[in-house]
């Protein structure tokens, strides 16, 4: 009776084990992907692998079906090549990321697996890609810098504001690649007659020294420029400049949703849902050496409207007119 009952009990496992077994094997053939992130995970972050997700399931993938996506927020830069190593350990097929310090990572750490850049800048620079059209290695994606003029842009937007400002102040984080914005923002300051001043940051331990540098300078508006120290320094950035009576104009949305004035700038969460491109094409036998750098081909103004009343200064209406979104 005994023996009986364990072949039943071993009958009964081998049953439930089957299906099991075979949902195991069906995971491990769906190919999987990377994305990764340097800080903690939040909302923000999230929505971004949320825009990916969506622009790969318009192209037929869909997640934990057909495709797997392993999300990695490495927390600080230090850790970041263990998270790098660890998705190769899993033999992902593309690992997505940027900006250019998120790249120099895993560049670092592999040079087979395909590395599909979300914003990066100055690719060829860089030695990421041997030319925009034909990458040459395994890393392609998309570039951010197509349009250095747009740093003359922000100096336009600045002086549309009432009153206008007669010294504009910039914020820069040394380690990122910005000459060719720089060079055109100060080429539109001077053609109008103002002075532009830039000071560092690069990190949050910087930006009280910062601004009262920007206050000693009388600076009347500030230009926040790229780099992924800057980004996730928005909301800090906004809270002084408000609280220093100072208009913004950043290169990322993040910047007036935090509560700055103005943006100017390609949108993250739609460079994210581009990127899935990359992957299916990658996922569907190309070669990232074959693939070509996208570069932006429109950027969006965004205007906090609050913030502009907070602060005093008025936004004539062709400038509100021009905006793609208005934060009421």
């Amino acid at each position: 009776m005994r023996s009986a009952r364990w072949v039943s009990i071993i009958w009964a496992l081998a049953l439930v084990g089957a299906p099991l077994a075979a949902l195991a094997q069906a995971r491990g053939n769906i190919p999987r992907i990377g994305v990764l992130f340097v800080g903690p995970r939040n909302d923000r972050l999230s929505s971004y692998v949320k825009a990916h997700e969506e622009g790969l399931q318009e192209l037929g993938w869909i997640r934990n079906r057909t495709i797997l996506i392993e999300e990695r927020f490495s927390g600080t830069m230090e850790r970041m090549p263990a998270a790098v190593a660890e998705l190769i350990s899993l033999n992902v097929r593309a690992i997505v990321t940027g900006p250019n310090p998120f790249i120099d990572v895993a560049k670092q750490v592999t040079q087979t697996v395909p590395i599909v850049m979300v914003y990066a800048s100055d690719p060829v620079g860089q030695r990421y890609v041997a030319s925009l059209a034909r990458p040459g290695g395994n890393i392609t994606g998309l570039a951010w810098d197509a349009a250095p003029e747009i740093g003359g842009k922000y100096v336009q937007l600045l002086t549309e504001l009432r009153p206008p400002p007669s010294r504009i102040g910039g914020i820069r984080d040394p380690r990122f690649p910005d000459d060719a914005f720089r060079k055109e923002a100060e080429i539109a300051a001077r053609a109008q007659g103002l002075t532009l001043q830039y000071v560092e940051v690069g990190g949050a331990a910087d930006l009280l020294r910062a601004f009262a540098s920007l206050t000693r300078q009388r600076a009347g508006a500030i230009i926040v420029f790229q780099g992924p120290t800057l980004y996730l320094l928005q909301p800090q950035i906004s809270d002084l400049a408000r609280k220093s009576g100072l208009p913004t104009v950043s290169f990322y949305r993040e910047g007036p949703e935090a509560g700055g004035l103005m943006s100017y700038g390609p949108n993250l969460r739609e460079s994210w849902r581009r990127a899935a491109v990359y992957v299916d094409k990658l996922l569907k036998g190309a070669k990232p050496a074959e693939l070509p750098v996208e570069q932006p081909t429109k950027f969006e103004l965004v205007i906090n409207l609050k913030t502009a009343k907070q602060l005093g200064v008025t936004v004539s209406p062709s400038l509100l007119l021009r905006a793609d979104q208005v934060i009421q």
